[in-house]
């Protein structure tokens, strides 16, 4: 099934969601400046949007290289995430015009 549709996006969001949350516990296990899971958790989703709020960070050597995958890991769900929402709405203009055609 391809992942750019309706039902496409939702297997990428929950794989996604699936994908940070191991990131999460990577970060957990690889730092131990992390105190909790949730704060893994945090740092992935932060780190993964690029957001950076700097309240928690990576501060191993092990966990910062990890980092750099985590961000990379996010520019292409966020990319895939935006071109599945773009491909649908190219998808219902392209059904509206052929119905205006016919």
């Amino acid at each position: 099934m391809p992942l750019l549709t309706e039902t496409g996006l939702a297997r990428l969001l929950v794989l996604g969601a699936a994908v940070l949350g191991l990131c999460g516990i990577g970060f957990y296990w690889l730092d131990p400046g992390i105190k909790s899971v949730n704060e893994g958790l945090w740092l992935a989703f932060s780190t993964a949007a690029t957001v950076g709020y700097g309240d928690v960070v990576p501060s191993s050597t092990a966990s910062r290289v990890f980092s750099v995958f985590v961000v990379l890991l996010g520019y292409g769900v966020l990319s895939l995430v935006t071109a599945s929402i773009a491909a649908m709405f190219v998808g219902t203009q392209e059904r509206k015009v052929e119905r205006e055609i016919l």
